[in-house]
């Protein structure tokens, strides 16, 4: 139970107060590779999905890019963070898509009766109890079903690391000074990135679960990596 807390209470302390500025910061601090993050995770879900689940979706900008994507398909946004949900909301009403719906709720704990043919996540595994996780994703998927989940990696080259420190260094002295509500997470996302193993603990996971076809692609100077798994289909 402290760990479930704990992990709670790191994501409450990282982005209170940054919802008004989420889009924009996450747009110019990745220099825009974000959006190309976001394009290449649309271009690995199921074709022609009928119901997708998007867990810790944030202020909504996969969860809207896939709705768009598939306008006949049922679109799922799970948050646990209220201030980000309302973003959500906001744009979905605002763009008139009618096949969204949101739920608050910490990933971990959320329930669904009708299957997903694809659960997706973008920035998700570093925080998640992924034992907790998985088990219940995998109940909420379809047989053949898709899950893919998307986070930060740190750079497995060591060439990269200098540069990868670098880009954090200027973060976290222009960027606290731009938007101040963002110290927390220039400061402790890249001790967060480079001590997460969410990468080997998936992969041990999904094992165990008996999931198949677990494939790992890095994006971008290994910036961020997706990992892709499926139900069996018997």
């Amino acid at each position: 139970m402290q760990e479930h807390d704990a992990r709670v209470e790191l994501v409450h302390r990282f982005f209170s107060g940054t919802g008004k500025t989420y889009d924009a910061v996450v747009h110019y601090a990745t220099f825009g590779i974000d959006r190309r993050w976001k394009r290449r995770i649309i271009e690995r879900l199921p074709p022609s999905p009928r119901r997708i689940l998007d867990l810790a979706c944030g202020t909504g900008i996969s969860t809207v890019a896939i709705a768009e994507q598939f306008p006949h398909c049922r679109v799922v946004g799970v948050e646990l963070r209220e201030e980000y949900i309302e973003i959500a909301r906001s744009k979905i009403h605002k763009l008139g898509l009618a096949n969204v719906d949101f739920v608050l709720s910490r990933a971990e704990d959320y329930r669904s009766v009708e299957p997903f043919d694809c659960v997706v996540s973008s920035y998700l595994a570093k925080y998640a109890d992924l034992d907790r996780l998985i088990p219940i994703t995998k109940a909420m998927l379809k047989k053949g079903g898709l899950l893919l989940m998307h986070d930060f990696t740190y750079p497995p080259k060591p060439f990269l690391i200098p540069m990868w420190q670098l880009y954090f260094w200027i973060l976290q002295r222009v960027g606290t000074r731009l938007c101040p509500a963002w110290r927390e997470i220039y400061y402790g996302l890249p001790v967060l990135i480079q001590n997460s193993r969410w990468i080997p603990e998936l992969t041990g996971v999904l094992n165990e679960q008996g999931f198949e076809n677990i494939r790992l692609e890095y994006l971008t100077a290994y910036g961020s990596a997706i990992m892709t798994a499926s139900t069996q289909n018997s």
